[in-house]
């Protein structure tokens, strides 16, 4: 079986560990790869745990979040990430992308795959055959894998760009001279959205998210970057290189329009728009679909691998990423985002909610069932409220009420 990867990011990388590793023929296309990345670099335990046979995450040098400063509209909450309620699935530890993809290349070379330097120009079928057309020369190959991001000449070429309804724009600075162990993360209410601070080792990544549809600039959102960078005197003695990139959700829409794959070739990471709306998440998401679209090809040769890859996407993680595309309506408005805050602070149970919740713990299913198991009645109580009906603001105390709630999760 000859696989032609687009792409050596996490998703290309991992697919092409496993199937190099199973005895396919792997060329993997990148010809900038390793690089940094507009990213925060964060990987949870459920990330790590998909890597633990395939790279030595304790020789990458890593810094490990210790706790994340939520802001709202009117007072911040810190959350120890490391708390009473956490378990080993929910550390979180921020990576260089540079470093991280280099060692998952490094991994897939090792399995047997070739790396191929060169930037693919086109792609299309020929026959029975998949031609991968590079700067260079055209290879053949049985299957293409587009793992090449949210630009994707994979998914232009073979299935359709993403819509904006589809996007988010992130904008921002990788500030160096300047670390810490802790994350922050600040709701945005000019454009929808937040902005992050993730430790690297030697730099912060700063950006702020937000909603294409908003029709927001990167140069606007830059400027609200600058803004906080300067308000928390991130600004003295240090040097920052701006960055903006577009990332993909299929979180937004019906499982009917979303194409994954077809005769000869599949979408995987960012390419497919596996990223989670709400956090923006989207490392464990590709290393998941590398290893599932190489299990697929693995156990159903042929045509029905793509079908069996992209029943196993939407079936599975569609139903999640549209659960928090929902509730990315309600997080960023000001009255959720101070009730949030408050919850933080005032609540241990919904803080290891939070923190299960951010390490990928605590799927979204099962949310609204578990911040009521925390008995914080009112406080639970009135953030469902909000998420079932935005713009909600009473004080629900009845518990008839909350486990009617709890019900609806």
């Amino acid at each position: 079986m000859r696989i032609a990867i687009i792409g050596a990011g996490p998703a290309g990388a991992m697919a092409a560990v496993r199937l190099a590793r199973a005895g396919a023929s792997v060329m993997l296309f990148d010809p900038s790869h390793p690089r940094e990345k507009p990213c925060g670099g964060g990987l949870t335990g459920r990330a790590l745990a998909l890597v633990a046979d395939v790279i030595d995450i304790h020789a990458l040098p890593a810094v490990v979040v210790t706790a994340a400063t939520v802001e709202g509209p009117h007072r911040s909450a810190r959350v120890a990430l490391i708390d009473r309620g956490a378990t080993p699935d929910s550390s979180l530890i921020v990576v260089s992308r540079t470093l991280f993809d280099r060692a998952l290349a490094d991994a897939a070379v090792a399995a047997g795959a070739r790396l191929v330097a060169e930037r693919v120009l086109h792609v299309e079928p020929r026959g029975t055959r998949m031609v991968v057309r590079t700067d260079r020369r055209e290879y053949e190959a049985e299957h293409v894998l587009g793992a090449d991001g949210p630009n994707s000449i994979v998914r232009k070429k073979l299935a359709r760009p993403f819509s904006r309804a589809e996007l988010s724009v992130a904008a921002g600075f990788f500030v160096h001279g300047a670390t810490a162990s802790t994350i922050a993360v600040k709701t945005m209410h000019e454009s929808p959205g937040y902005l992050w601070s993730f430790p690297r080792r030697d730099h912060l990544a700063i950006g702020i998210c937000a909603a294409a549809a908003h029709h927001i600039s990167s140069a606007q959102l830059r400027r609200q970057s600058t803004a906080w960078i300067r308000e928390h005197g991130l600004d003295q003695g240090t040097q920052a290189t701006p960055y903006a990139w577009p990332i993909p959700s299929i979180g937004h829409e019906t499982t009917r329009k979303i194409p994954l794959g077809g005769a000869g070739w599949m979408l995987l990471g960012d390419a497919a728009g596996l990223v989670d709306p709400l956090t923006r998440e989207g490392i464990f998401y590709a290393l998941l679909s590398g290893q599932w679209a190489a299990e697929a090809m693995l156990e159903a040769p042929g045509t029905r691998s793509a079908a069996r890859y992209a029943d196993k996407i939407l079936s599975v993680l569609h139903p999640e990423l549209a659960r928090a595309a929902r509730l990315s309506r309600v997080f960023f408005t000001p009255a959720f985002s101070a009730l949030l805050v408050q919850a933080l602070d005032e609540s241990a149970g919904i803080r290891d909610a939070f923190v299960h919740l951010v390490g990928g713990v605590q799927p979204y299913r099962g949310l609204r069932r578990r911040l009521l198991a925390t008995r914080q009645w009112s406080l639970a109580a009135r953030v469902i409220g909000m998420l079932i009906r935005p713009g909600f603001t009473g004080t629900m105390t009845d518990v008839a009420l909350s486990r009617e709630m709890a019900t609806r999760s």
